[in-house]
């Protein structure tokens, strides 16, 4: 994320903080929706496909594995060094390098072309399951990762202001466990109801990508494989993300409802 796209915030004090715009899962804590912010914004989502793309363009002009697992490569490298020169955030960029190296050497290893993406199924695959388990035993993945972002333990600078917080306990009585917010949402059936249905959501995201890509796949159609991987990546994860969002906005607020922008 460049400084460009980050935006002024208020504090107590009257001056201007710089944060960060709500990305990813943490744009389901936000009071409102961005599609934009939430995928990353428009550089996010360029650097999230062009490898990608680099691969099956180069792979079906060429029907060569070696030139376009090394183009793939080459394109999310040079996504690393932009963000290096510029001096920007390069988190988002090194997680596509790494889930491309993975793609990379699977393909390189196999020597078939598809096998590029033969990691994504098999993590689809696993989330999949862990959603169906969690919702299953009430425990829906959406909620822990919620609450999670809201009590801080997904940013450790906010947890340990958390922790500066916290008053000394009485004589006598017992300190709240930190964790005790991670499960606290169980007891009330509405967060429950709430993060089980947009759980399904999730559900439904990987179920549909494995029931589109896996017969693609074991198929050989490395074009449309590519191309399906492309159309059911960021688009359809930032619909899903949406959709949660609907679902769980206001459960912590009262029944006041923010809007999407």
């Amino acid at each position: 994320m460049s400084r460009d796209d980050e935006h002024a915030a208020p504090v107590d004090d009257g001056t201007p903080q710089r944060t960060s715009p709500a990305r990813g899962m943490r744009s389901l804590t936000a009071d409102s929706f961005s599609f934009a912010e939430a995928v990353g914004g428009v550089r996010g989502v360029v650097e999230a496909i062009l490898p990608g793309l680099v691969f099956v363009v180069v792979y079906v002009v060429t029907q060569d594995l070696t030139p376009s697992l090394l183009a793939s490569a080459g394109a999310a490298v040079v996504a690393v060094a932009a963000r290096l020169v510029q001096r920007t955030p390069v988190t988002q960029a090194l997680g596509g390098v790494l889930g491309i190296a993975v793609g990379v050497f699977w393909a390189w290893r196999s020597g078939e072309a598809e096998d590029f993406y033969a990691v994504g199924l098999w993590t689809n695959a696993a989330y999949l399951l862990a959603f169906v388990v969690s919702i299953a035993v009430r425990w829906p993945l959406v909620g822990l990762v919620v609450e999670a972002i809201r009590s801080g333990f997904s940013d450790p600078a906010a947890r340990r202001t958390a922790a500066d917080d916290r008053a000394e306990p009485a004589d006598g009585e017992t300190q709240e466990s930190p964790f005790a917010a991670l499960a606290a949402w169980r007891s009330d059936p509405d967060l429950v109801r709430r993060y089980t249905v947009a759980s399904w959501f999730w559900v439904g995201l990987f179920a549909i990508r494995l029931a589109v890509k896996v017969p693609l796949y074991l198929g050989g159609d490395v074009g449309w494989l590519g191309t399906m991987h492309l159309v059911l990546g960021v688009p359809l994860w930032g619909l899903v993300l949406w959709l949660t969002w609907v679902v769980v906005r206001g459960a912590h607020t009262g029944g006041r409802e923010p809007a999407a922008t």
